[in-house]
C-alpha cells in the first residue's frame, strides 16, 4: 500500500531524512516514533505530498506521489498534529467544505452522515467547532481525514491535549478504522503506540533503525535475564534467601507492594534457569510467591534503548529476520 524507497531529503548540508526505505501493507496499523528532529515529520509530510523529496521515491496505492500526486493523494487521509479546522464554521459547513475541497465523488449527504456516525459526531453535526471540547474537535479532524474514503490514514499527534477518557474513544476509534485502512500513527505518547499498533517503525538521526512488533523489538534489545518476585514474607530475610540461591547475581528490593508482601527484582546469570528453586526455597520457610514474572522491557524502555546513542547494533529490522 505504501513503498518507501532510498528516500533523502536535504536541507543544504543536513540532511533530515538519510536513504530510508520500507514498506507498509494493506490493513497495518503501524506506529512511526522517534525523537524530536530524527526526521519523522519530514518523512510524513514527504509521503502526503506536503513536502518534496531530494531522492527516492514514494508511492501510494501504486502511484508515484511526484509523478502522479493527484492520484496518490486521493488514496491518503491526514490529520496534522494540530487539526486544520476552521473554528468559526458548523461541524457540517467544515465537512461539506472539506468534502468540496477533496473533490469527493461519493454520495455527499449519506457519505458525510456515515462518517459522522463512524466517529460519533453526529450530535454535534450543527454546532460551531470552536464551540466543542478537545476531544470533539480531534474527531472532527478524523473525520476530514476520512471524507473521500482514503484507503491510508495518517495520524500525527492524535490524543495530544486530551483527558484520560478521550484519549481511550480515540484509540478505540482508530482500532476501529484500521479494520478497514492502512494507518501510520506518530506519537510521542508510548502507551497509545503500545495499545494500537501491531507493528513500530524508529527513526532516528534520519534513518530507520528498528522495524517490528513491540514484543518483537522488546525482546531484540533486551539482554536483562531478570525476574520480578512478590513474596509475603520478612523482607530481609528474603532478600538473603533469593541472593543465596545458585544462578542469582543480584537481588534488588523494590519495596512493599501490598498487605505483609514485598517485591524484588532478582537478576539471574546468563542461561540459569531459578525459578524452581527459587519457588522451593520460598515454600519450605512458608513464604508464599504472590507474583513471579519475567522483567520484560516496556517500549518506554524499547524507544531509549533505540535512541540513546548507546545501542551497539544501530539497526533492528525484525520483520526481515522472522
Amino acid at each position: 500500500m505504501i513503498e518507501v524507497k532510498n528516500l533523502t531529503k536535504r536541507y543544504s548540508a543536513h540532511k533530515a531524512v538519510d536513504n530510508i526505505s520500507f514498506s507498509i501493507k494493506k490493513g497495518e496499523i503501524v506506529g512511526f516514533l522517534g525523537p524530536n528532529g530524527a526526521g519523522k515529520s519530514t518523512t510524513m509530510n514527504i509521503i502526503t505530498g506536503y513536502l518534496s523529496a531530494t531522492d527516492g521515491s514514494v508511492s501510494v496505492a501504486g502511484f508515484d506521489i511526484l509523478e502522479n500526486p493527484d492520484e496518490a493523494k486521493r488514496h491518503i487521509g491526514y490529520l496534522p498534529e494540530i487539526p486544520p479546522l476552521y473554528a468559526d464554521m458548523t461541524v457540517k459547513e467544515y465537512l461539506n467544505f472539506m468534502y468540496d475541497l477533496k473533490k469527493a465523488k461519493l454520495p455527499r449527504t449519506a457519505h458525510i452522515k456515515e462518517i459522522c456516525n463512524l466517529v460519533k459526531i453526529g450530535d454535534v453535526f450543527n454546532r460551531v467547532i470552536k464551540n466543542l471540547s478537545k476531544g470533539y474537535q480531534q474527531r472532527v479532524g478524523i473525520a476530514q481525514a476520512l471524507i473521500g474514503n482514503p484507503e491510508v490514514l495518517i495520524l500525527d499527534e492524535p490524543t495530544v491535549g486530551l483527558d484520560p477518557r478521550q484519549i481511550i474513544d480515540i484509540r478505540k476509534l482508530i482500532v476501529h478504522l484500521g479494520r478497514n485502512h492502512t494507518v501510520i500513527l506518530s506519537s510521542h505518547i508510548l502507551s497509545d503506540v503500545q495499545a494500537i499498533c501491531e507493528r513500530i517503525l524508529v527513526i532516528n538521526k534520519g534513518e530507520i533503525i528498528a522495524d517490528g512488533s513491540p514484543d518483537q523489538l522488546a525482546r531484540s534489545l533486551s539482554t536483562d535475564t531478570s525476574l520480578r518476585v512478590r513474596v509475603n514474607g520478612p523482607e530481609h530475610d528474603v532478600q538473603k534467601l533469593l541472593g543465596a540461591i545458585p544462578g542469582v547475581t543480584k537481588v534488588t528490593p523494590m519495596g512493599k507492594k501490598e498487605q505483609a508482601a514485598y517485591e524484588y527484582v532478582v537478576e539471574v546469570a546468563e542461561g540459569a534457569d531459578v525459578r524452581a528453586d527459587l519457588s522451593k526455597r520460598l515454600a519450605e520457610r512458608n513464604w508464599p510467591v504472590i507474583m513471579l514474572a519475567s522483567h520484560e522491557m516496556s517500549l518506554e524502555d524499547v524507544f531509549i534503548r533505540l535512541t540513546d546513542g548507546t545501542t551497539e547494533n544501530s539497526q533492528f529490522k525484525v520483520k526481515e529476520e522472522i
